[in-house]
């Protein structure tokens, strides 16, 4: 709470320990029978490096904008305000920029992932003989998560072969093909709930088919297209379109859209085989800063220390019968965090290999 003096506060509920009342054994939430100790008062404080006081200590005095649905005891204690989803959208709007030790808690975030990545690509011998497969290198990452940091930033994507091509496949139960690709979308959350949002895409038998080198190009220059249009002034949507004119360009190339590049462009066709935007804003949240006005967000432009994913893919379904054979059921994205700087943009998560052959050998030499 910010104070009408200026002063912030943050309103907490401290340890309450067996011999000071009920909430000891009553509070399955707070309780220290259920939950084991909680911080008091000043170990809060110089844990949140914040004055700290006691939630019941805080009172109304004059107008108050609360999020609403975080506390129901919160809630009751403050009427509803026409201003409450104001503070929503203003809270977001302030996470749009981060300062330097956010930005490194979001590195960290990053690294742990790369490591995590990696336990997966060790695990695949593993992985390839069990019928769940998937959910195998999940329950991989899953570990390297909770060791490094807090637990996964969001439900992992583990999709093998054409389940990759649904956007959001978080089943994850099914087994591993040799001759797929494998999709994996995942990030570490830090202990301070910063999360990484980092996706790769890689051949399961450790090497590309011919046509799946030349789908996964294709992405890969889009993605290269979406990163050389990251800098501050930019308009946020400048790098989506980029990375589609490439995919516009290759589509056309393929024969698979008749329509030239700037034609795609102008009517969208090209969005049957792309689904979504390219990117957004990361943080606290994976997808941060949603409740953000659009006139500063999505159609806003880009400013140093801005931190966002950029993201491009293809999702071919395996029940088109309008696409060639071979291109069926092949779904790859490549996804990578950057930060806005005042040169241009950093590759956050240039840890990971991104082009086919250098993935190849990092499968190798981790095999």
């Amino acid at each position: 709470v910010v104070e009408p003096s200026g002063q912030a506060v943050l309103y907490v509920r401290p340890r309450s320990p067996r011999e000071e009342g009920e909430e000891f054994y009553r509070d399955r939430r707070y309780g220290e029978f259920w939950v084991g100790r909680r911080p008091d008062l000043a170990e809060a404080s110089e844990l949140y490096q914040i004055e700290c006081a006691h939630i019941r200590d805080l009172k109304p005095a004059g107008p108050a904008r609360v999020l609403r649905g975080v506390d129901p005891a919160l809630d009751g204690r403050f009427p509803a305000g026409g201003g409450d989803a104001e503070l929503e959208v203003f809270l977001s709007e302030m996470r749009l920029v981060k300062d330097a030790w956010e930005v490194g808690e979001l590195q960290s975030a990053v690294d742990a992932t790369v490591r995590g990545f990696e336990d997966v690509v060790r695990a695949l011998p593993s992985a390839l003989g069990h019928p769940r497969g998937e959910r195998y290198l999940e329950g991989v990452f899953g570990l390297r998560s909770r060791l490094e940091g807090n637990a996964v930033g969001y439900d992992s994507i583990v999709a093998s072969g054409a389940h990759a091509c649904v956007l959001h496949w978080i089943r994850n139960d099914g087994s591993l093909n040799p001759g797929d690709l494998l999709l994996l979308d995942a990030g570490v959350e830090t202990d301070t709930l910063y999360t990484a949002d980092v996706t790769r895409t890689f051949p399961l038998s450790g090497r590309f088919t011919d046509v799946q080198r030349q789908a996964y190009e294709l992405v890969l220059a889009a993605q290269d297209a979406g990163i050389a249009a990251l800098k501050p002034g930019a308009r946020f949507r400048d790098f989506h379109l980029a990375a589609m004119r490439v995919i516009c360009e290759g589509l056309h190339e393929w024969g698979l859209l008749k329509d030239s590049p700037d034609a795609l462009m102008e009517s969208g066709l090209y969005r049957r085989y792309t689904l979504c935007s390219s990117g957004h804003m990361l943080g606290l949240d994976v997808h941060d800063c949603a409740r953000a006005r659009a006139e500063v967000y999505l159609d806003g432009v880009l400013e140093e220390g801005q931190v966002l994913t950029v993201e491009p893919g293809l999702y071919l379904q395996p029940d088109d019968l309008t696409l060639p054979a071979g291109l069926r059921g092949l779904g790859i994205r490549i996804e990578d965090d950057l930060v806005i700087t005042a040169e241009g943009a950093t590759l956050m998560s240039s840890a990971l290999p991104r082009h086919p052959v250098e993935i190849e050998s990092w499968m190798n030499a981790l095999s």
